[in-house]
């Protein structure tokens, strides 16, 4: 069984600039990490090849520097994984984002099950790993708690509904997105990282891709485009209340209703 987990390098900051002229992240020169969500997808990777063996891949898409997501998810377990870099990628929205994936995914090879965390610390959208499934031409199944069984062509998953939790089983190929704090993600390997081989991380670009159409990547791909994006204020505004009960709940209501609050 082959497996691939989706990845990504995310800021490790909240404190990040935003280009006002294109509306993305500013990421150069800022302190980065896995994102948090992955982690638990590369662990329910692990455990599935534990339990019924095979390999497990991951790929990102980022500037060069995204290759230390890749290193990390081999410290854990990985046995290589692969990085969409290039300047034509940048910009991307979640479709344009999702476009790239699927081309890059294409060029790796087949796999069985193609795992992604719920979503990303810096977009939030949650929409990638559906759209890369749409674009592959295969099942998905988001918010998954947990993978039951590996069998017969098919995954039996239970998966977190808005009001309900569902059992069900897709064929394989197939793409599932996680959960968060479904399991404890293991921690990489010092050693493995010491003797970590060149070919453990490999990188495409655009020029590696069937679709040399440059429209369909990066702002050029997107359908949306970023109006404004700005930090929220920051109020530091302090009132102080005095008097008895009766008093302090009367002004608090006035103060409230001087706000806008109700």
């Amino acid at each position: 069984m082959k497996i691939l987990v989706c990845i990504k390098q995310v800021p490790g900051s909240n404190n990040v600039e935003v280009d006002p002229v294109t509306g993305v992240l500013k990421r150069s020169g800022i302190q980065s990490k896995m994102n948090p969500y992955d982690l638990y997808g590369i662990e329910t990777a692990l455990s599935l090849t534990e339990k019924y063996g095979g390999s497990v891949e991951c790929i990102t898409m980022g500037p060069p520097q995204s290759k230390s997501v890749i290193v990390e998810a081999v410290c854990m377990g990985a046995e290589k994984g692969t990085v969409l870099s290039d300047r034509k990628f940048a910009g991307a929205d979640v479709l344009a984002t999702a476009y790239t994936i699927s081309q890059g995914i294409r060029k790796c090879g087949d796999f069985d099950i193609i795992i992604c965390g719920k979503q990303t610390t810096d977009g939030d959208t949650a929409q990638v790993g559906a759209e890369v499934a749409e674009y592959l031409d295969i099942p998905n199944v988001s918010n998954v708690l947990s993978v039951d069984e590996v069998a017969d062509g098919k995954v039996t998953v239970t998966a977190s509904l808005d009001n309900k939790t569902v059992k069900m089983s897709v064929e394989l190929p197939c793409l599932i997105s996680m959960e968060n704090d479904i399991n404890t993600p293991r921690l990489p390997s010092y050693k493995v990282k010491q003797n970590i081989k060149d070919d453990a991380v490999k990188f495409l670009s655009f020029a590696d891709f069937d679709d040399q159409n440059s429209y369909h990547y990066g702002l050029s791909g997107s359908a949306t485009q970023v109006e404004r994006i700005f930090p929220p204020e920051k109020n530091t505004e302090k009132y102080a209340v005095m008097g008895t009960s009766e008093e302090q709940a009367g002004k608090l209501c006035d103060l409230v209703c001087k706000l806008k609050m109700i």
